[in-house]
């Protein structure tokens, strides 16, 4: 395995890492800034008003959006274990 190899093993997962992470911090970001106006227009000050939604919202996407998920950690996984696989390979020789 050369260095660009490795590089685009590296890339693959920050990718993979970046594609999992950001539905969950997009919802997050939303239904907190939403709440934070709620909570603002009603001057209601609950911390556990802005924790709640967050945690429901989270829930509900690992809900909807898990299997997908799923699959693009087990393809990433695949793809490594497949570069192993050479790397080892390429040792014996």
């Amino acid at each position: 395995m050369n260095g660009s190899e490795l590089l685009d093993l590296w890339r693959g997962a920050l990718w993979t890492a970046a594609t999992i992470a950001g539905p969950f911090l997009i919802m997050s970001l939303v239904v907190g800034l939403s709440v934070a106006i709620i909570q603002a227009a009603t001057q209601l000050q609950e911390n556990v008003l802005s924790f709640v939604p967050k945690l429901l919202a989270v829930g509900l996407l690992m809900l909807a959006a898990g299997h997908w998920m799923l699959g693009e950690l087990v393809r990433y996984e695949r793809d490594a274990a497949r570069a192993m696989v050479q790397v080892a390979r390429q040792g014996r020789r």
